[in-house]
């Protein structure tokens, strides 16, 4: 399969020959073959250089032409800062001109302030003014990821006058497919895509063609609410408007599929009890700094685990057979408990679990529970009564094993809920942490019940 790629990837471009034509300062020849990229293989091979090689391209190319790399490549957040410290100065803030404002934006928020502030001096106005205004919403909000080149045409112009408008702005805009349409007042009445322009007659009132059924977000909600309705409704763009309906920017499908691969890394790392998976840390501490937090707290509560069966001290002394099976049943409770949880998340993310279906989920879940852990139940039973020949010690262990299914179950939906009622992010409550909690329990019900029957058991 390596075999494979490696052969693939030398049939898209010849990276022997981009970078002897580099080495050898053949401007022509390398500018040829370079712009006859896909702009994606140009940035991939631009992130393959050595500095050294880097700073040759930045001789041949101009600002402009580096604005495209830098608007296809996604480097680890804190390489942002050491590519651009390999730029001069003047260059960098170029560049950062010419990229469109959303993307801009998204370098400039990996760095530090101070080098923000820099390179916005050195900008002209215009560019420098339009970060700004992106800049000062709060990340992760639909402002934030929205980009301000966009064409609106006034409702009151004709399809002939539009299409000089779009002839004119298409150039800069990031998407052309939609037109959004604004009154008198710069408010957004309404929507109009390339192919009603085409086929409209040229003397046609905008007013008359568009459709006035638009759905615009709000440019303070959350990037993943922006996200799902883009989804919903199988958009290429939404608009964007203040409390007013003012329209602001657009928010485009590229940057959503940003979104969407940024929120599921985030919460995947959540899940797996990780402060942030995204980044490839260059050095051990690294990632133990971020790994060290739940491991700690995931350490306590196992300490009260510890503890907790320390309190049946006695009942396992006198019934020894009884620990062999506490890895049984804690294994199954976590498991089940993850399960559930990675349901209950997957609908909180995806907002199929709306407020009237909670209860609904809640009753499925324990029914699942229910199903799941009579079937266990039963068959570890008859596991138990053929390996130990004790019909009690199985019904004993079964039916913990029931029980202790049903309640991670629950506690597996209910946890995220309750979670997300009180705005905390449900992926918070991670598997580690799930199933940590859920060992509690399935501890407790089991020696529990044993501690209740140990004199059928003796």
């Amino acid at each position: 399969m390596a075999e494979q790629a490696q052969d693939k990837e030398q049939i898209m471009f010849d990276k022997d020959l981009l970078e002897k034509a580099l080495l050898n300062g053949e401007l022509e020849v390398f500018r040829e073959e370079y712009f006859n990229l896909h702009p994606y293989d140009r940035a991939k091979f631009y992130l393959r250089l050595e500095p050294e090689s880097r700073e040759r391209i930045y001789q041949f190319l101009s600002p402009e032409e580096m604005a495209d790399i830098f608007e296809n490549i996604e480097p680890e957040d804190d390489e942002y800062k050491d590519i651009l410290a390999e730029m001069n100065p003047h260059y960098a803030a170029d560049m950062l001109s010419n990229m469109y404002t959303d993307d801009a934006v998204d370098v400039l928020n990996e760095l530090s302030k101070d080098q923000v502030a820099s390179y916005l001096t050195i900008m002209n106005d215009e560019s420098a003014q339009e970060i700004k205004d992106l800049l000062h919403y709060e990340e992760y909000t639909a402002g934030s990821i929205m980009t301000t080149e966009f064409v609106s045409i006034p409702s009151n112009s004709t399809v002939r006058s539009a299409m000089a408008i779009l002839r004119k702005q298409a150039p800069n805009a990031e998407t052309i497919y939609y037109t959004f349409v604004i009154n008198d007042e710069k408010k957004l009445v309404g929507v109009v895509s390339l192919r009603d322009l085409i086929v409209s007659e040229e003397d046609a009132l905008i007013k008359d063609i568009m459709s006035d059924r638009v759905v615009s977000v709000s440019v303070s909600d959350d990037q993943e609410d922006v996200a799902r309705t883009m989804k919903d409704y199988d958009f290429l763009a939404l608009p964007v408007v203040d409390f007013q309906n003012y329209l602001l920017g657009i928010i485009t499908v590229d940057d959503i599929i940003d979104v969407l691969d940024e929120e599921a890394s985030e919460d995947y790392s959540k899940f797996a009890g990780v402060s942030d998976m995204d980044s490839k840390d260059r050095t051990s501490l690294g990632a133990a700094k971020k790994r060290l937090p739940w491991l700690i707290i995931l350490l306590f509560l196992g300490m009260l685990t510890a503890n907790l069966i320390g309190q049946f001290e006695a009942t396992l002394d006198q019934v020894a057979i009884l620990a062999v099976f506490i890895p049984l049943i804690a294994g199954m409770a976590g498991n089940t408990g993850t399960q559930a949880l990675a349901v209950a998340i997957r609908g909180i993310a995806t907002g199929d679990i709306k407020e009237e279906s909670k209860w609904k989920l809640i009753m499925r879940e324990a029914g699942t529970g229910l199903i799941t852990g009579t079937t266990c139940g039963i068959i570890v039973i008859g596991i138990v009564y053929i390996w130990q020949g004790s019909f009690f010690l199985g019904i004993l262990v079964g039916c913990s094993v029931l029980v202790s299914l049903v309640v991670a179950t629950l506690a597996g939906s209910f946890v995220p809920l309750i979670m997300h009622r009180f705005n905390i992010d449900p992926a918070v409550a991670s598997g580690p942490f799930i199933t940590t909690i859920n060992d509690i329990f399935s501890i407790l019900i089991y020696l529990g019940f044993a501690t209740l029957f140990m004199s059928h058991l003796m």
